[in-house]
């Protein structure tokens, strides 16, 4: 595995804890458990190194924060700004691009719902400050930048945030968050804001007015649009809104598990017709399958990938796993109700597992879907295009 360079900085290790912030014990080896092993023949090896040192990985979905070690540090951990991100698994997943979104949707510094401009507006200052004491990751504002990440030998973080309702009703917000770095954001979480209907409301009305003059800034500044967690028509205006290919980032098909977080075909055809790419989501209780719903391993997420290649074609489809470092399914529970996390992902009946096999974080996640395209007999140009090639074609014609 490509190893990035790595200097032994920790997250705000330049304050003191326990006089400038409340620490919290954090799982520490375990955070970068294997917990499938792909094995692989010697040729085989070879693809898998060759992929990783000449061509750039791009995930479309994926974190650094650290979920602390005890469920009930969750909300109390998320309420101040020093929430660590985790420099060393990043250094140690292979992935050269990360869409980062520096977990906005849970910034509850202020508010218990979370989702709010200044909550929002601390949190990307103060990871940005955290960032700008190390050398292993980079903010990227530009195609260009995101270039600098296999040269340099590190990870470009493209700034993003899950959803546009700390825009409230102020376009020129968006400019503020252009201004600060942020290159991609989605237009709704799960549920409506004033831009349009998320993926769990049972009335789905559209992209408001509101939210057309917000994707039509979007693109004169040269922002990806996000739709991973829009009502399936507010999808649909957004896509025939925007002048520029529209990304669902982290997501699946509705016709391998039937929930709201997955999307339909007219859903993923239209993303794709008008040039965008879907990346395929490993998070825990998402991409499930209707063949084995009590078994989320490696197998049901890449069984979405295989159906959105013979849906749209593999000019279209990426990777965007959605983990992060620690207990993944502990996070869910703590902000179910705030987020509405169980009614996206639907009321079909399965067990909830701790974790999703093969995928449990970014150390083993984008390597391990690289590894299982390898033993699928993939040629090497279509891995090219699913872990990076596709997205940095439409970063390019947006970032440029």
């Amino acid at each position: 595995m490509t190893v990035k360079q790595y200097d032994g900085y920790r997250s705000f290790q330049y304050l003191t804890p326990g006089k400038h912030y409340r620490s919290y014990p954090l799982p520490q080896s375990d955070r970068y458990r294997n917990t499938y092993e792909i094995k692989l023949s010697e040729t085989e090896e070879r693809i898998f190194d060759t992929i990783q040192k000449y061509y750039p990985i791009v995930s479309l979905r994926d974190h650094g924060f650290i979920v602390p070690k005890n469920p009930d540090d969750i909300i109390p951990y998320c309420r101040q700004l020093h929430t660590e991100f985790d420099y060393e698994g990043l250094a140690r997943s292979g992935i050269d691009v990360i869409f980062e979104n520096f977990m906005d949707g849970i910034s509850i510094i202020s508010s218990l719902n979370g989702l709010k401009w200044n909550d929002v507006i601390m949190t990307l200052g103060i990871r940005f400050c955290d960032i700008a004491k190390q050398d292993t990751v980079y903010l990227a504002k530009t195609f260009k930048d995101i270039q600098e990440a296999k040269i340099t030998n590190r990870v470009a973080i493209l700034p993003s945030l899950e959803a546009a309702s700390i825009l409230e009703n102020e376009v020129d917000r968006v400019d503020v968050l252009y201004g600060l770095g942020v290159r991609c954001m989605g237009i709704t979480y799960n549920d409506a804001n004033t831009l349009g209907s998320g993926l769990t409301e049972k009335f789905d009305g559209g992209l408001t007015k509101f939210g057309r003059k917000v994707v039509e800034r979007m693109n004169v500044l040269g922002m990806v649009i996000d739709i991973s967690h829009c009502g399936d028509q507010t999808s649909l205006d957004i896509i025939e809104a925007s002048k520029t290919p529209v990304m669902i980032t982290h997501a699946g098909a509705r016709k391998v598990w039937d929930s709201p977080r997955m999307k339909p075909d007219e859903v993923l055809l239209a993303c794709a017709e008008r040039g965008g790419i879907i990346g395929v989501c490993a998070a825990p209780n998402t991409t499930l399958s209707s063949k084995n719903p009590n078994d989320h391993t490696i197998e049901s997420v890449m069984e979405h990938l295989e159906y959105l290649i013979d849906l749209v074609g593999i000019d279209h489809v990426g990777l965007g796993p959605d983990t992060f470092f620690g207990d993944h399914v502990a996070l869910q529970h703590a902000f179910d109700d705030m987020l509405s996390l169980h009614e996206s992902h639907g009321n079909q009946d399965y067990e909830t597992p701790s974790f999703v096999e093969g995928l449990e974080n970014p150390t083993e996640a984008m390597s391990n879907m690289i590894k299982w395209m390898i033993k699928k007999n993939y040629k090497i140009q279509e891995i090219e295009k699913i872990v990076g090639g596709n997205a940095l074609r439409i970063l390019q014609y947006i970032l440029s």
